[in-house]
């Protein structure tokens, strides 16, 4: 059976597919791609902050509040941006929308 560090570490790689085909497409919003890259660095400090809880502390990260709210903050910090970059992009297709409508002569 995997522990959970083995099986965090291989989801990885996963991971990395979906950012290279999602920035491939050139039709994720760029604010929303650079939350999904952002939660790369959330990865990055995650696994030196478990580290050093078990040797600092001797307890997995979730039992050290602010080493594990430290990291986490990137986790969030991550989703805000994928959030605001898809919402960017909905009022911005809401607006050409509108924009196009507003166009269209009457009778048409």
């Amino acid at each position: 059976m995997l522990d959970k560090q083995t099986l965090f570490a291989m989801s990885l790689f996963p991971y990395l597919g979906f950012l290279f085909f999602l920035t491939r497409s050139r039709q994720t919003p760029r604010l929303a791609l650079i939350g999904f890259y952002v939660l790369l660095i959330f990865v990055a400090v995650t696994i030196p902050a478990g580290l050093y809880a078990r040797s600092a502390y001797g307890a997995e990260l979730a039992n050290i509040d602010w080493l594990h709210g430290s990291a986490e903050s990137f986790l969030t910090l991550s989703n805000i941006l994928v959030v605001l970059g898809f919402r960017q992009a909905v009022l911005k297709l809401q607006q050409e929308k509108r924009t196009a409508n507003s166009t269209v002569p009457d009778g048409e």
